[in-house]
């Protein structure tokens, strides 16, 4: 039976991947208690100036933050979205718990998969030019790759670098961008493409037939008002003292 979406994946494979990205909207959207918005310290200073500078009220920034908190949670969702997706290609599978993303089932390929190229810093770009490489070691045959799913540009290269002072190349550690990482385990040149362009089409179909689910109010923000009602501060003021109390001073912020 041909496939109604895309042809290097099944239909139910990536109905089934949307499904999983949509459990972790619902999940990052869940009930965020003032405990969970705190979990990070909030950065007040910053809300002074957005309030001031943006012209915001103290809930609708607020509010602001909270989705910010949402959208950085979604992130990586979406890297793992991905994963999914090129796991589910024939003669591919993602890696679980196990020091890489996707991996040719022959062990030929080894791949980390970053959603965008600005994710890591210096040690985080090392430690991982370090394990691509020790897994070119170990299996001789396998080519192994940083994919850069959002990128500046479309490539595949040697990934050829002076991280920390120290210079790092291998034959057979590769960066590579999400188009031609796309292209290269389907064989489609527009691989990549094909999946943006199906998916406004199967996130619809999906919806369709899951109705059920409903994203619960954030109870974070009226907490935190009911909190700043009764010691009568203003909202900030309540984010502020609850969050940093125990530094010089700021206990006795009223």
């Amino acid at each position: 039976m041909k496939n109604k979406y895309l042809s290097y994946i099944s239909d139910k494979h990536l109905l089934s991947c949307i499904e999983n990205l949509h459990n972790s909207y619902l999940r990052a959207k869940a009930d965020i208690s003032k405990k969970k918005f705190y979990k990070n310290k909030i950065d007040v200073i910053k809300l002074t100036f957005d309030s001031r500078f943006n012209d915001l009220d103290e809930k609708t920034l607020i509010k602001a933050e909270i989705s910010r908190q949402i959208d950085k949670s979604i992130n990586n969702s979406i890297g793992t979205f991905h994963e999914e997706i090129l796991g589910g290609i024939k003669n591919y599978e993602m890696g679980t718990l196990s020091g890489f993303d996707i991996k040719a089932k022959n062990d030929t390929l080894f791949a980390d998969i970053k959603n965008k190229h600005n994710t890591m810093n210096s040690s985080s770009a090392e430690s991982l030019f370090q394990k691509l490489a020790r897994y070119a070691d170990t299996y001789k045959q396998a080519n192994c790759y940083w994919v850069q799913i959002l990128s500046t540009k479309s490539f595949n290269e040697h990934w050829v670098s002076i991280i920390n002072g120290k210079e790092y190349s291998h034959s057979r550690v590769f960066k590579i961008s999400g188009d031609q990482f796309y292209q290269m385990l389907t064989g489609e040149k527009t691989a990549l493409l094909d999946l943006y362009m199906v998916l406004p089409k199967a996130i619809d179909a999906f919806l369709k037939s899951n109705k059920k689910s409903k994203i619960p109010e954030n109870s974070a923000l009226t907490e935190i008002s009911v909190g700043a009602k009764k010691s009568q501060r203003t909202i900030l003021d309540e984010i502020t003292f609850e969050n940093y109390s125990y530094y010089l001073g700021f206990d006795k912020i009223k």
